[in-house]
């Protein structure tokens, strides 16, 4: 069982997944936040409509959240793509259709590696997708999400924990991430499967290999 991300590469995920598979044993590559209370419903309402548009907006405090850690601004530190990875796995968990990826933008402190900002520009099927990534948000944080359909706009905030639907209130149920992964790895050892799904990391890494990058403002925690 492999908390996010489940590599450092893709290379390296998909050599364990075969590593895996030639053993017969169980591997799961877990995102947590697919596990989010509203995410299952979200998915599930969204299975059948028609997707106009969608939007990530994933702000955190940086100095709130990871303080002191140098790491995460290193090479392959992912910067503000690791809690940014959490967002991308809610999105191509919900919508039908694959996300790919079209432009990005990264915004990389004078003297570190990796980004504390970054935009992205994406699609599924017709549908124009949009992530706002910033590291460096104080005041009030933003995990959120909308997904605008022909029935309406659906909302997911808090990370995916309070959803709320075209003509409802929003709804909060209680936060069983972390349990719910571990029934699911429970399953998957009984039934002798694997459950290694790879399309979060992709979308790190091709922003990686299109980004148009700036250097800003030098960074200290």
């Amino acid at each position: 069982m492999l908390e996010k991300p489940p590599a450092a590469t893709t290379t390296e995920i998909t050599a364990l997944a075969d590593h895996a598979r030639a053993r017969g044993v169980t591997l799961f590559a877990t995102w947590h936040s697919r596990e989010a209370a509203g995410v299952a419903t979200a998915r599930d309402w969204l299975r059948d409509k028609r997707i106009r548009a969608a939007h990530i907006r994933w702000k955190e405090d940086i100095r709130r959240w990871h303080p002191g850690q140098e790491w995460i601004l290193d090479a392959g530190g992912f910067g503000v793509f690791d809690p940014g990875i959490n967002a991308l796995s809610i999105m191509t968990a919900i919508l039908p259709a694959p996300l790919l990826l079209d432009a990005t933008r990264i915004d990389i402190p004078d003297g570190r590696s990796s980004p504390i900002a970054a935009t992205m520009t994406m699609r599924s099927d017709d549908a124009a997708v949009t992530a706002d990534l910033d590291f460096l948000k104080t005041g009030p944080q933003s995990w959120d999400i909308e997904v605008e359909t022909d029935a309406g706009t659906l909302r997911l905030s808090m990370g995916g924990s309070v959803l709320e639907l075209p003509g409802g209130e929003p709804v909060t149920r209680e936060d069983r991430e972390y349990p719910r992964l571990y029934t699911r790895f429970a399953e998957l050892v009984a039934a002798g499967k694997s459950d290694v799904d790879i399309r979060p990391l992709q979308l790190v890494a091709d922003a990686f290999l299109v980004a148009e990058r700036r250097t800003v403002a030098p960074f200290q925690f």
